[in-house]
C-alpha cells in the first residue's frame, strides 16, 4: 500500500482572483452607474471620475512612497472603492470634498490597516461617514434628477428619507410628497448616485449571485430584517415598510457593501446574523436617530462585530462530535 500524502489546503484552485471578483462587482454596478449618468448627467460623471481617480492615485502613492511595498492598483479594489464612494455622495458635491473623502477612504479606511484583506471597516463607508460628519451641509444637499444645468448649479429637494423623518416628527403632509414605490424602484427622486434606481441595483445583485461573487445570505437577511423592523416601527403599514426598503442606501448597502469579503463573517449562519442585525439597526437609526439614513452606520458597527461573530459562529471541526 502506497503512502497517503496529505497537503495543506486549498487542494484545488478555483481560478478566481481578487481582480476577477472586483471586476464582477464593477460590472454589477454598471447598470446603476448608467442610470445615475442618465438622471444626473455631468454631475454624476464628475463625481465618479474624481472619486475613482483619487482613490487609485492615493493608493499608488501610499504603497509606492510611504509603505514602500508592491503597488497593487491593478487588482481594481481602489477603483471599486472609488465607485462605491461616489455612489454614497450627492451628484453636486464639490471636487475638493470628493478628493478628501477618497483620501480618508484609502488612507485611513484601507491602507492604515495594511491594505486589501486587512481592513476592519469598509473603506468607502469610512470615507462617506467622515464626509457626512465633516461637511454635513454639502453631504445633505440633494439635486433633483433630470436637470441639464451645471452640476454645481442645480435645483435641490427633499429625499424620501427626509420626508419620512418629517412624518415621524409630526408633519402628516410629508407623506403626500413621498414618491411612490414605483418611482423609488425606477429612480425618480432625489438622493445619492447609489440611491437613484433600486431596480438597477437589484439587476446587478442578481448578476453577482449568478456569478457566485456573493451569496444570498447577507442581502436577503438585511432586506427581510429591515422590512419587518420598518413594519413594526411605522404603524404596521406594509406600504411604508416597502418604501423604507427602496429608499436611501439600504439596497446599495445590502447588496454591494455589507457583502464585502473582508469585513463580513465567513460562515452562512454568521452572515445571516450579521445581515439581520444590520437590517434592524439601520431602520432603528432611521426611526429614532438624528440622521435620516442609518445604513452606513449600521454596516460599520457590524463590521466591527464580524471578528466576534466569526469566533462564536463557526463550522464544526472535522471529527468533533460535540
Amino acid at each position: 500500500m502506497s503512502n497517503l500524502n496529505v497537503s495543506l489546503s486549498p487542494h484545488v484552485h478555483s481560478g478566481n482572483s481578487v481582480r476577477k471578483s472586483m471586476l464582477d462587482v464593477l460590472i454589477a454596478l454598471a447598470p446603476a452607474l448608467c442610470v445615475s449618468f442618465y438622471y444626473y448627467g455631468l454631475g454624476a460623471v464628475v463625481v465618479t471620475l474624481t472619486s475613482v481617480v483619487s482613490c487609485v492615485l492615493f493608493e499608488y502613492l501610499i504603497e509606492k512612497f510611504i509603505l514602500k511595498t508592491e503597488v497593487r492598483i491593478g487588482d481594481l479594489s481602489a477603483v471599486l472603492t472609488g465607485v462605491l464612494l461616489a455612489f454614497n455622495v450627492p451628484s453636486n458635491l464639490p471636487v475638493w470634498i470628493i478628493i478628501i473623502g477618497a483620501l480618508i477612504a484609502i488612507g485611513v479606511g484601507k491602507m492604515t490597516f495594511g491594505g486589501l484583506g486587512q481592513n476592519i471597516f469598509n473603506p468607502a463607508l469610512v470615507g462617506r461617514v467622515f464626509l457626512l460628519v465633516a461637511f454635513p451641509a454639502q453631504m445633505t444637499t440633494w439635486p433633483q434628477p433630470m436637470q441639464q444645468a451645471h452640476y454645481t448649479d442645480v435645483t435641490t429637494g427633499a429625499t424620501p428619507l427626509y420626508l419620512f423623518q418629517q412624518y415621524v416628527a409630526g408633519d402628516t403632509e410629508a407623506l403626500q410628497q413621498m414618491p411612490s414605490a414605483l418611482d423609488m424602484l425606477l429612480g425618480m427622486h432625489g438622493g445619492s448616485l447609489g440611491e437613484v434606481c433600486a431596480l438597477a441595483l437589484i439587476i446587478g445583485g442578481i448578476y453577482m449571485l449568478c456569478r457566485k461573487t456573493i451569496t444570498w445570505h447577507i442581502p436577503v437577511s438585511i432586506l427581510l430584517a429591515a422590512f419587518c423592523t420598518a413594519f413594526l416601527c411605522y404603524g404596521f403599514d406594509i406600504h411604508l415598510a416597502l418604501q423604507q426598503i427602496l429608499a436611501g442606501g439600504l439596497m446599495l448597502g445590502a447588496i454591494y457593501m455589507a457583502t464585502d469579503y473582508v469585513t463580513s463573517p465567513v460562515t452562512p449562519r454568521g452572515q445571516l446574523l450579521y445581515g439581520c442585525l444590520i437590517g434592524v439597526l439601520a431602520i432603528l437609526i432611521r426611526r429614532f436617530g438624528s440622521y435620516p439614513e442609518g445604513m452606513s452606520f449600521a454596516i460599520l458597527m457590524l463590521n466591527a462585530c464580524s471578528p466576534l461573530i466569526n469566533k462564536y459562529i463557526k463550522p464544526r471541526r472535522f471529527g468533533v462530535t460535540k
